[in-house]
């Protein structure tokens, strides 16, 4: 068995590290440069993706802000552009466990940001609470990126 060891390229290393400055202190000046202009987010709740910066910007701003408790435990690296995050937090009487799954592009913006999350009754207050914050505002915006330009 081959064990190989992977590093992080320079400027997703740097995304990462700011990635991590968003979390502690989120603000969304902090958060829009990180992200590539034709990002996509893939979430637990629905099945297709959600194309864009500013859905993007929309669901991490307000994740962040639902979240309790919120914790990085580790950090897995495949490849010089990938990168999974474990973490783990609360959302009112439920204790929740999950990775980030991070692929960055050429420049080192987030050009993919997939998130899994277990238990499912965690799973279901999170879709509640995000959908009474912002989903209208979320269905519109993946409504534009779907017309074609």
């Amino acid at each position: 068995m081959t064990t190989e060891t992977y590093a992080l390229a320079p400027s997703p290393q740097q995304t990462l590290a700011d990635w991590h400055r968003f979390v502690a202190a989120p603000h969304a000046d902090l958060l829009a440069p990180l992200l590539a202009e034709n990002i996509v987010f893939r979430s637990p709740f629905v099945q297709s993706p959600i194309p864009g910066h500013a859905a993007t910007m929309l669901v991490l701003t307000t994740v962040v802000q639902i979240f309790e408790n919120f914790r990085y435990h580790r950090t897995f690296i495949s490849g010089s552009h990938d990168a999974g995050l474990e973490f783990s937090a609360n959302i009112g009487r439920w204790q929740l466990k999950g990775i980030d799954l991070i692929r960055f592009d050429g420049t080192g913006k987030m050009s993919e940001f997939e998130v899994m999350i277990r238990p499912i009754k965690a799973l279901q207050a999170l879709g509640d609470e995000m959908g009474s914050r912002i989903g209208p505002q979320l269905t519109r915006l993946k409504e534009i990126a779907a017309i074609p330009r």
